[in-house]
């Protein structure tokens, strides 16, 4: 029997997510101009939303708080988009593997809340629309490289070893030396193009590099609390 994965294999909770926010693109572009940016600042996360003196922001006091989840499903354009989607295809499709579709659902938007309560906490009144789900890609990054650990890999090939072994500590996570390489290629990377920023008059985009810290923190000590393969007590990793 032939007892191989497909190479493709990409959980379906991970397709809907990818299908979610490609849905909201293409409504957007369907829009005209005027009803678009509308929708964008309904939808965005804006710091400025929670001054005493803020102006008058489409979405008003009901996207206050909706907004901290409505802003993982908007991006600035199409390769902003695309590129978003293969982060997510390489490290979500690992959690979702690991986790299960809700888990991942779940834990995926709880990343993006931590995004928007750190980017919120550093930006506090600021007018600049976040848009995107670069948080919550972070978080989902963060979690696969637990999973990297415990497969003893360092690489994407998490395979079957990924899925039944417990969960690496954060410890054991932050001193495996190809992990810490490639958290450096991804701060570089973060840096250099950005995942999740817009700027308010359209004009040069910039990088909510704390709004992904808040998601790759988020992820990396919250992983397992959701998930569904816990380290039994009394068993211990044999390095």
């Amino acid at each position: 029997m032939n007892t191989r994965q497909p190479m493709f294999n990409v959980p379906a909770s991970v397709l809907a997510a990818i299908a979610a926010i490609a849905i909201v693109h293409l409504v957007r572009a369907l829009l005209p101009a005027d009803l678009d940016v509308t929708l964008l600042l309904t939808l965005a996360f804006i710091p400025g939303r929670y001054l005493a003196s803020a102006p008058a922001l489409p979405g008003g006091e009901i996207s206050a708080v909706t907004s901290f989840f409505t802003y993982m499903l908007v991006h600035g354009d199409l390769t902003h988009l695309v590129v978003n989607g293969i982060w997510m295809l390489a490290f979500g499709s690992a959690v979702a593997r690991r986790v299960g579709g809700l888990r991942f659902w779940g834990f995926s938007i709880l990343c993006g809340l931590a995004g928007a309560a750190l980017h919120l906490a550093l930006h506090f009144g600021e007018l600049v629309p976040v848009v995107g789900a670069s948080a919550a890609i972070s978080g989902q990054m963060a979690g696969a490289l637990r999973l990297m650990a415990s497969a003893g890999t360092g690489t994407l090939a998490f395979g079957s070893a990924a899925s039944t072994l417990p969960l690496a500590s954060v410890w054991d996570t932050l001193r495996n030396p190809q992990i810490l390489l490639f958290m450096f290629i991804w701060a570089a990377l973060n840096a250099v193009f950005g995942m999740g920023y817009l700027e308010w008059q359209g004009g040069g985009g910039g990088i909510a590099w704390e709004a992904h810290i808040g998601g790759f923190l988020c992820g990396l000590l919250s992983i397992g609390l959701f998930d569904a393969r816990r380290r039994p007590h009394g068993i211990t990793r044999i390095h």
